[in-house]
């Protein structure tokens, strides 16, 4: 941790040391992702200028963009007025936030009772994913 650290020790965590992170395209203002941050997630997304996130299916930090390329280059930083939650505005590289293929993860919408995906996919998850062999 940095020295001065009074900016990560004000966030407010949950119960489990996390705190939701929001990405919202800086160009757009349309909303691309909802991660979570740890600390060590917050301070490395400073330090280095690219979003990083903790992943809880995985339970380790998780750089966003490492396998994809996809990378969110952080432009600000805001948290909320009881900072619980952050805000990041980002520059998507790749134009995709989602592991889906698609500009933002928010691609479904409520539609007579049901979730329909109505954002297309930009590229095939399987172009942007390589598998190991």
């Amino acid at each position: 941790m940095t020295e001065n650290n009074e900016w990560l020790t004000a966030i407010n965590w949950n119960k489990d040391g996390l705190v939701p992170a929001i990405a919202v395209d800086v160009e757009t203002g349309n909303v691309l992702t909802q991660a979570w941050m740890n600390e060590q997630a917050l301070e490395q997304t400073v330090a280095r200028g690219k979003a990083t996130y903790w992943s809880r299916s995985r339970g380790k930090l998780w750089l966003k963009g490492e396998t994809s390329g996809n990378e969110q280059l952080v432009k600000e930083i805001r948290t909320d007025c009881d900072k619980d939650s952050i805000l990041l505005m980002v520059k998507q590289s790749g134009n995709i936030a989602c592991h889906t293929g698609r500009y933002s993860c928010f691609y479904f919408k409520l539609q007579d009772n049901r979730w329909e995906a109505v954002e297309p996919v930009i590229k095939s998850p399987d172009l942007i994913y390589k598998t190991e062999t």
